[in-house]
């Protein structure tokens, strides 16, 4: 029996991207995950972790963050373990932002981004966020807690025009 078929327990997500050229400001990019309580289709999130986090029970670490996208492998890590998360948490959203401190940017300007979904060192999803280039921020996945409690994985990916603050606010809507 698979791990799918007794829902996910525990999810990574990681995010890497190529340094800005010489000259050029950072490129800065951050994984973010919204924690929903109930079935979190309205509303805003029980709680946000982003910009080298965590949630306060300790079940959504941001484990690797990056400003610049430099050094070798993933850029940023997110853990995720639903296995431990409260039974008033059904939804939780994670997504992809690109800092706008030295002007505008989307996903189209920074080379080589990419972002894989694991669980249990097995690949659930890969994305390269071509077909959102002209976007300054991303939802790329949905956790969802069932009426058993089991959580499922969903791949979206859903492209934004929004500053980091306004995503937030707007990423699980």
């Amino acid at each position: 029996m698979s791990s799918l078929s007794k829902g996910v327990r525990k999810a990574e997500v990681s995010l890497r991207w190529d340094p800005s050229p010489m000259g050029e400001a950072p490129h800065d990019l951050d994984l973010v995950a919204g924690m929903y309580e109930g079935s979190g289709e309205s509303g805003d999130p029980a709680y946000v972790v982003h910009f080298d986090s965590r949630s306060p029970d300790g079940t959504i670490i941001l484990n690797r963050h990056s400003d610049t996208g430099q050094g070798f492998g993933d850029d940023e890590v997110l853990t995720l373990e639903f296995d431990r998360m409260a039974p008033v948490y059904g939804r939780v959203v994670v997504g992809v932002v690109i800092q706008q401190r030295d002007g505008r940017r989307v996903f189209g300007d920074i080379a080589h981004v990419g972002l894989t979904v694991e669980e249990d060192h097995r690949e659930l999803a890969a994305e390269d966020f071509s077909s959102v280039s002209g976007s300054t921020a991303a939802v790329v996945c949905e956790f969802r807690r069932s009426a058993g409690g089991a959580w499922s994985f969903e791949p979206v990916l859903r492209g934004h025009d929004a500053d980091p603050e306004g995503f937030l606010r707007a990423m699980g809507r």
